[in-house]
């Protein structure tokens, strides 16, 4: 007889290992499934976020950022610091530090709160078993009273940029650079591809991204991709819209890109280029043809407002299922899941979920943007606070970008909320925890901030809205 869980979560990224704790949190006899190991045979934990995804592209990111302020920020400053240079063999081995620390944490947290580890790949069988496959071969089915599946998801290869060990690369490839490359291509001009090109750009690389769609982060509010579109080409990244690699050939330890924009077919050679055009869900040998679940038309798991699958007892969760690929989103639908589980009463809203690029400045929005409010046929009033008019700003030699909220032009209840600037990550969240109470912008209005800070942006914003902005000129008088 197969040994039996309460619960099994299949993957140890950052929606499953959440998932896997909070069900043992509320008494529920957990295992968790991971196939990742390292070279010693011994289980990687964390998924792609942990590993070869948001921490330490974050860490590349602030080295960098350290770097270049030292080199163009210092001196305005009163800080003579010359000759600053970057060692990139360290700076990777700090983040490799950084990924080893956080991951050993979580095998911590596992053992401390009482779950069942089962290294292999997880299939789910019918009848809520999972067979869990060892890299010798071996085979052992398990049984579970609920299943959730947070298998993630894996980087979209496309044909005319085939991988090239060390010369085209993935995201898991660019986290490995231990080089200044000279120059530097980057195929999308997503998330990934603005944080990597971002990061050897302040290091000195020519870089330039090809992006095929004719609009610059289409997703995001149109005044924060105007804005970081300025900025980001001010800074040094050669930004090419309507841009479509159609083919790449390795020419003396060098990539020839080929692509095609408005004005023809072109070719550019590079020293290294990166793969970035998204990422499809990882469900290749997930679900056995008996097991009950559903993918949908683009292969994600196909789920209902509580992340149930079509299988009773089955629960699917982040990057393979719809919604935003982001590591919050996955972590907070498993406690969702853990918890309805325990038959508690739990929900998300995906109303509320922030989205962030952290490049400098950085950009941040939770909500919906002007244009989609403007298609909505919605009616709705705009406030804006630019940082140049903050003090705390000023201070930090990080004065560009803004802080922009949109409400309704009936009920006042804010709609979005969306930041360009150095701390945009961090101040978001009070965007969204004003939408998750479903703040007016007059809540905020009455809000009384701290002075001097970045955040009195927010505040100022809020004022805008109704045209009281105190420390900028508003756009008419009441």
């Amino acid at each position: 007889m197969s040994q039996k869980f309460d619960v099994i979560v299949i993957g140890a990224g950052p929606g499953g290992y959440v998932a896997a704790i909070r069900a043992a949190q509320l008494g529920l006899n957990t295992a968790c499934v991971e196939k990742w190991v390292d070279e010693k045979g011994t289980p990687v934990l964390g998924g792609t976020c942990l590993n070869v995804g948001c921490i330490p592209s974050k860490a590349l990111l602030e080295t960098t950022h350290k770097l270049h302020e030292a080199q163009h920020g210092f001196a305005a400053q009163g800080i003579l610091a010359d000759n600053v240079k970057i060692d990139a063999k360290q700076m990777v081995a700090r983040k490799d530090q950084i990924v080893k620390n956080l991951t050993g944490g979580i095998a911590g947290l596992f053992k401390a709160n009482g779950v069942t580890l089962l290294q292999g790949m997880g299939k789910l069988l019918a009848n809520k078993q999972v067979e869990v496959t060892a890299q010798d071969g071996t085979a052992t089915v398990y049984a579970a009273d609920n299943v959730i599946l947070a298998s993630g998801s894996v980087p979209v290869e496309i044909p005319p940029a085939p991988l090239t060990e060390g010369l085209i690369v993935d995201n898991v490839g660019a986290l490995q650079i231990d080089e200044v490359p000279e120059s530097l291509g980057v195929i999308g001009g997503g998330v990934i591809g603005l944080e990597m090109g971002s990061v050897w750009n302040r290091c000195g690389s020519k870089v330039t991204v090809f992006e095929a769609m004719d609009s610059f982060l289409a997703a995001a509010d149109q005044d924060v991709s105007k804005e970081a579109f300025k900025l980001l080409t001010k800074q040094g990244l050669d930004i090419k819209l309507s841009a479509r690699c159609t083919g790449t050939e390795i020419v003396d330890g060098k990539v020839k890109v080929s692509y095609t924009d408005s004005e023809g077919d072109k070719e550019i050679v590079v020293d290294k280029l990166i793969v970035a055009v998204g990422r499809r869900p990882q469900t290749q040998g997930l679900l056995a043809e008996d097991c009950g679940v559903k993918l949908d038309e683009r292969g994600f798991i196909f789920v209902d407002d509580s992340c149930r699958t079509d299988a009773p007892g089955v629960y699917a969760i982040g990057d393979s299922v719809r919604g935003p690929m982001l590591a919050h989103k996955a972590s907070e639908e498993g406690i969702m899941v853990a918890d309805i589980i325990a038959g508690h009463k739990a929900a998300m809203n995906y109303d509320c979920i922030p989205n962030i690029i952290y490049t400098f400045p950085e950009l941040a929005w939770v909500g919906k943007t002007e244009q989609q409010l403007k298609s909505e046929g919605v009616k709705y009033k705009v406030g804006k606070f630019p940082f140049a008019a903050s003090g705390r700003a000023m201070a930090a030699n990080a004065t560009e970008g803004f802080v922009k909220i949109i409400a309704d032009e009936v009920t006042d209840r804010i709609l979005g909320v969306h930041i360009v600037g150095g701390v945009a990550s961090e101040l978001v969240a009070q965007g969204v925890i004003a939408m998750e109470f479903a703040s007016s912008a007059e809540d905020l209005q009455l809000t009384v901030f701290a002075h001097p800070t970045v955040s009195e942006a927010i505040h100022e914003a809020a004022l805008a809205v109704d045209n009281h902005a105190i420390h900028v000129a508003n756009r008419k008088k009441r």
